[in-house]
């Protein structure tokens, strides 16, 4: 399975100090079936733990996952400065996610190229 993160996604995580490793601790819980809300089209919500802290007051990453082939890390947001996504964001987070999965390998490629993702580990 293939692991990428969008620009914006690695711009968030950089701020907020959310390392590949804790992402890769999310990334192996999903795997295991640990998820914390199934959103459709693809879409997943997992919370992830601050360090030195508990995922309750940690940060909420939505994902584009399709077992075995790819998972994208799209959208995160600490759980202090909002308490969910809003009806409009999580529709356009749904299309991200149905685009991303539908997406050749080529295409794949042809966004790395252009930046607009990252392969993680």
């Amino acid at each position: 399975m293939r692991i990428f993160k969008t620009k914006s996604f690695h711009r968030w995580a950089k701020c907020e100090s959310v390392s590949d490793v804790m992402l890769k601790k999310a990334v192996n819980e999903i795997t295991q079936g640990l998820i914390d809300a199934d959103l459709g089209g693809g879409l997943l919500k997992k919370r992830v733990a601050r360090q030195g802290e508990g995922k309750r007051s940690g940060f909420r990453i939505l994902i584009a996952y399709r077992p075995t082939v790819r998972l994208i890390f799209l959208f995160g947001y600490a759980k202090n400065e909002r308490d969910n996504i809003i009806q409009s964001e999580l529709i356009l987070l749904r299309d991200f996610s149905r685009h991303f999965l539908n997406d050749s390998d080529m295409e794949m490629q042809v966004r790395i190229k252009r930046g607009e993702l990252i392969e993680v580990f």
